[in-house]
């Protein structure tokens, strides 16, 4: 059963510790604006959703179809926040459509000290594309506080590879 808007705008006030009363209050309507939407008699007028979204807590996007945003897939770490580059894990996963699944957990200073030694780094075969990942330049990007998802392939018979820094 899909959770309605009302039943999300009811939740969210009761998170927030708020009366259907103080909701109003806060957005300038009624507390039987606010009750109707609850029980799914009428909906917000759109003019109020981005201020019924501040109030809650969430994004718009969040407030309408009960999904909450996800984190970028690829961020830049601050300064601050980086960690030695080596205490990072390289994931690449791989979900065939024949049911194959493959899991690769790649310390990255397991990787640079590889090749530093002159060791040639993992090559993914089957797909063009990722068999010419220039591993160096992964590292110098990841050395400067690159994490995330770097490459999701999806081909045309189903297969998923995903290569990711945690």
């Amino acid at each position: 059963m899909n959770e309605t808007i009302g039943k999300r705008i009811a939740e969210l006030r009761k998170s927030k510790g708020l009366t259907q009363e103080e909701l109003a209050d806060r957005l300038n309507v009624s507390g039987q604006a606010v009750s109707k939407w609850e029980n799914d008699q009428t909906c917000p007028d759109i003019s109020l959703l981005p201020q019924l979204s501040k109030v809650l807590g969430v994004s718009t996007d969040e407030l309408l179809s009960g999904k909450q945003a996800q984190e970028a897939a690829v961020r830049m770490l601050p300064e601050e926040e980086r960690q030695n580059t080596g205490d990072r894990v390289l994931r690449i996963i791989v979900n065939s459509a024949d049911g194959d699944r493959i899991r690769v957990n790649l310390p990255l200073q397991l990787l640079k000290t590889a090749m530093d030694c002159g060791l040639e780094p993992p090559r993914i075969s089957g797909n063009s594309a990722l068999e010419q990942v220039n591993w160096e330049q992964v590292m110098a990007i990841l050395a400067q506080g690159v994490i995330g998802d770097l490459v999701e392939v999806e081909s045309s018979d189903g297969d998923v590879i995903q290569i990711r820094v945690e």
